[in-house]
Formats: C-alpha cells, sequence, structure tokens
C-alpha cells in the first residue's frame, strides 16, 4: 500500500529523515517542505537521485498544499540547540516557528499522524497540541525514544548482550529531569541487577547498580555529539523512523514518545514521555506500569520543569 510522508524542515535532521525514509522504504512518496524553497529542492533531488539503489519512491519538495494527502506529517523546523545550550533555552523561538506552521500544515493534511521532533521536543507537542485542533491520538512528540536508545546501547555494551534483549526506558521530558525507572529494567527476562548472577558470563560483567552513571551518560550524549561534530542527526533519524514503523505496522508497539497527560501518576496538562502504545491510529494509549515512589516523584518533578517552562512562554 503507497503512502506519502511530509517532511516540515529541510535542515541536517529533516534531510537525514527523508533519506532515511527512502532508504528503509517507509514511503512511496516523500515531500520535503521548507521555507528555503531551494534548500527543500537540493535535499530532495539529492536523496531522489539515490532511490535507483533503494526501494522506488517520489521524493520532491513542495509547499503546504503539496502535504495533501499525507498519512504521516514530520515536523523538524526550528532553530537548533547550540553546544552549551539546553533544549529548552530554545523553546519561544521554536514556539513561534510551531505557531507559523501549524494552521497552514493542519489545513492541508488534518487526517495524518504528526510526529513533532523539533526541540524542545516536549514544550512544542504541548503548544501544537493545544493550538492544531486535532485528536490527541493523531500527535506524537520523539520524545525519550532516543534517549531510550542510547540507553538500551549502553547497558547492551556493559552485559555484552544484545540491545534487543534489555528492556529498560527513560521517562519525563527529553533533557535534564529525564531518568531511568530502574525498578522496570531488565535484562533477558531477570531484573538488570539480578542478571549478572545468572548470566553465564556474569564474571565477566561491570554492575553494581550505577544507575547515576548509566543516567548521567543518557543525559548528557547528546550534548557530547553537538559538542564533538556541532549537531545530532543521524541517530535521531533512525529514532523517528522506527516510531513511523511503527505506526505503519499497525500491532501495536511501546515506545516511550511524548504525548498529553491526563492524570497518570499525579501528571496532568503537559505532555512528556511515558511507555506508550503507538499503531496505526497513532497514539492507542499509555501502559502504565506501576513505578516505586520515588520514580512518581521524579516524574512529577520532570512534568513541573516542563510546566514552569510553559508559563513562561506566549503560547
Amino acid at each position: 500500500m503507497s503512502k506519502k510522508i511530509s517532511v516540515i524542515g529541510a535542515g541536517s535532521v529533516g534531510a537525514a529523515i527523508a533519506n532515511d525514509l527512502m532508504i528503509q522504504g517507509l514511503a512511496s512518496e516523500i515531500v520535503l517542505i521548507d521555507v528555503n524553497e531551494e534548500k527543500a529542492f537540493g535535499e530532495a533531488l539529492d536523496i531522489y537521485q539515490g532511490a535507483t539503489f533503494g526501494s522506488p519512491a517520489i521524493v520532491r519538495a513542495g509547499d503546504y498544499t503539496d502535504a495533501q494527502g499525507s498519512d504521516v506529517v514530520i515536523i523538524t523546523s526550528g532553530l537548533p540547540r547550540k553546544a552549551g545550550q539546553s533544549r529548552l533555552d530554545l523553546a519561544q523561538a521554536n514556539v513561534e516557528v510551531i505557531k507559523q506552521i501549524t494552521p497552514h500544515i493542519v489545513a492541508a493534511a488534518p487526517d495524518a499522524i504528526y510526529i513533532i521532533v523539533s526541540n524542545p521536543v516536549d514544550v512544542l507537542t504541548y503548544v501544537f497540541t493545544k493550538i492544531s485542533g486535532l485528536p490527541e491520538n493523531q500527535i506524537i512528540g520523539s520524545g525519550t525514544i532516543l534517549d531510550t536508545s542510547r540507553l538500551q546501547a549502553a547497558l547492551a555494551q556493559r552485559f555484552q548482550i544484545s540491545p534487543r534483549n534489555v528492556h529498560a526506558h527513560v521517562y519525563g521530558e527529553h533533557g535534564d529531569t529525564s531518568f531511568v525507572p530502574w525498578s522496570l529494567a531488565h535484562i533477558a527476562n531477570n531484573h538488570i541487577d539480578d542478571y549478572k548472577a545468572h548470566a553465564p558470563h556474569g564474571d565477566e560483567i561491570r554492575w553494581d547498580k550505577d544507575y547515576a552513571e548509566v543516567e548521567d551518560f543518557v543525559q548528557t550524549s547528546g550534548a557530547q555529539v553537538i559538542k564533538a561534530k556541532g549537531a545530532t542527526f543521524f541517530a535521531v533519524a533512525v529514532s523517528v523512523c522506527h516510531i513511523v514503523k511503527c505506526i505503519f505496522n499497525g500491532a501495536g508497539t511501546a515506545l516511550t514518545v511524548s504525548t498529553m497527560m491526563h492524570g497518570e501518576y499525579g501528571v496532568d496538562d503537559v505532555c512528556l514521555s511515558v511507555l506508550t502504545m503507538v499503531d496505526n491510529t497513532g497514539v492507542r494509549g499509555k501502559i502504565t506500569n506501576d513505578l516505586t515512589a520515588e520514580e512518581v516523584e521524579r516524574l512529577r518533578l520532570s512534568a513541573d520543569k516542563l510546566k514552569s517552562i510553559i508559563a513562561q512562554l506566549d503560547i
């Protein structure tokens, strides 16, 4: 079945996403839309000229009206985060960008599932949810899906096992107050703190409940990449394409994406990440696993930080 995806923003992240969508064969038509029309044209042409080696797909530049009929719209527009700058420092500038984009793209593609990628992603997902008029199930912020991937990769290295056997996730904001609910973390059906004792190579595993060390690595990974190369886009693109695959798959996949909270864990009227079921309807609902009292408190602190930022914004 043919699928159409529109990507708003032809910067490094948007272009990398469009390229990965083509390589992975996730769409039969990809439309790149950017205020810099020449940049969008150049990126689309560059990607399309590699289509011979991937799945057949039309890749083209366009304007908002060309998004009509999109199954998925991915929003990456906005100023990128600079070295030493937090995601939340970007808030008001990128809120203005979202406010500009939203009425035009929603008018063109009211039935699409929207993936918000621009930072600060939780704030912008909240703003988009409030101003778009779309049903909430159609709105997904990329949230901590990349943080979760970084966590699983780091733990896989420590435990010398495939990341596919690591079931641990990052909750909260995509930023400094994110955290890992370690009570839910499992390696190959063993709680993370028990796996070393049961593994055939347990004497080679270095693990002594190093929670803070691992969380610090996850929280600072993005900043390390930005400091070293100026921007993050490859891993972001792969993670967003994974969300698209889970939407098109339709079976239902548990992902840590950012969506509006409605009282879960005592958190309301803010977008942040908890395990959420994603399928071909968009957001099916949240998976409300039992958290410890400390974990609930950390989630609420993350929510409070986001709310304090939102309260200062002109939405």
